[in-house]
């Protein structure tokens, strides 16, 4: 009875393993690499070991599986994402505490002020665009989950330091909540506005701006059109990796609306750039919430602000990193606008930004300038 009950379980574990083995043999196809490929120095033995690891099917099973108890017993996904109700998922930053988050929030206000008075010296008027955080905005999703103190009030404050610091930096948040009447505003799926959201914005940027001494040039006229909608996979369904085995359980796919915005002049526009200097009076920093021409922010500005602007925004460096990439640039030097829009997601407030590429006197003279504005750096918390 023992033999025969060694036997089967033998049997069964060479069955099994030589079935995985097989299955595994289905990660070798597909493999094909440039003719030039070098042999001897191990290149196509990483390019090899990339692509099976890549296409193992032992892996995909395992990740799903995890993925699955996760989900299923605890209601999490992986570091990175915040499960709420009725299908809407949050990025953790807008939660997660911070190490050092005060002292962060203090020397990231300092170097707004900075960037300020960098700007100013070269006659460049700084408009602040504070992304208000998705939870702010739709809290009734969110479920059980609780932001640290730091972040309970972080808008509130964001906005009235850098208001008491002269700064021009229009209230977003009662704007984009008042748009919900309208529709969503920010993706269920996604860390993201819509185009919704990002035309509502764009619009209250632009009556800020309209307050402000007028912009150089010429109206020009845009318009927006919709270009019918997309299913869409939002940057937060990569923490929950339930796709393909369990893909029934993801949250459903956004619907995206698809918009683009042109200028009705783009003929006479080109024209006219042929025998004269064009100077673009705005330009806009910012993050992926600017860089992403799926959101149509930039498009939504042109249209708001009836003038052309060049994007300078870049996708997943943060809002600090683009500015001082934008300060040091050949750009501004030789042909500053008029107007910078700095777009910056609340979240990233208190948060360490890497600076590293840049000389360290002189961010911390741009931070040292800050500092000094007692208005900018009072009652920003503790």
């Amino acid at each position: 009875m023992n033999r025969t009950h060694d036997l089967l379980y033998v049997g069964a574990f060479t069955g099994l393993l030589g079935g995985l083995c097989l299955w595994s043999l289905a990660g070798m196809t597909g493999f094909a690499v440039a003719k030039d490929t070098p042999v001897l120095n191990g290149k196509l033995a990483q390019a090899f070991e990339s692509h099976y690891d890549e296409a193992f099917p032992v892996k995909q099973l395992g990740t799903n599986l995890w993925a699955l108890v996760d989900f299923a017993l605890f209601d999490e996904g992986r570091q990175g994402v915040v499960i709420g109700e009725d299908g809407w998922l949050y990025s953790d930053e807008e939660f997660d505490p911070v190490a050092d988050g005060t002292r962060h929030m203090r020397d990231n206000l300092a170097l707004i002020k900075g960037v300020r008075d960098e700007l100013a010296r070269r006659d460049v008027q700084l408009v602040l665009a504070i992304v208000p955080a998705k939870s702010r905005l739709y809290p009734e999703h969110v479920g059980e989950a609780e932001p640290t103190a730091l972040r309970q009030d972080l808008y509130q404050r964001f906005h009235g330091a850098v208001r008491r610091a002269g700064i021009t930096a229009p209230d977003l948040l009662s704007t984009l909540e008042a748009a919900k009447d309208q529709g969503q505003v920010f993706l269920r799926t996604d860390t993201h506005w819509t185009p919704l959201g990002a035309e509502a914005a764009a619009g209250r940027l632009g009556q800020a701006v309209g307050s402000l001494p007028p912009l150089d040039g010429e109206h020009r006229a845009y318009v927006t059109e919709v270009q019918g909608q997309e299913t869409y996979k939002g940057d937060l369904t990569r923490f929950l990796p339930l796709d393909p085995l369990f893909a029934s359980l993801m949250p459903a796919p956004d619907q995206l609306q698809k918009r683009s915005t042109r200028s009705l002049d783009e003929g006479e526009a080109g024209a006219d750039a042929l025998f004269a200097e064009h100077r673009v009076p705005v330009a806009l920093v910012g993050t992926s919430y600017s860089a992403n021409e799926r959101w149509n922010f930039a498009g939504a500005l042109r249209q708001a602000l009836q003038r052309d602007l060049v994007n300078h925004a870049e996708d997943g460096h943060g809002p600090i990193l683009p500015m001082l990439k934008y300060l040091k640039s050949e750009e501004l030097k030789s042909a500053p606008p008029q107007l910078v829009i700095w777009e910056f997601p609340e979240r990233y407030l208190p948060m360490h930004s890497d600076l590293s590429e840049f000389d360290p006197e002189w961010v911390a003279g741009l931070r040292k300038a800050g500092a000094g504005d007692e208005r900018l750096a009072s009652r920003t918390g503790d």
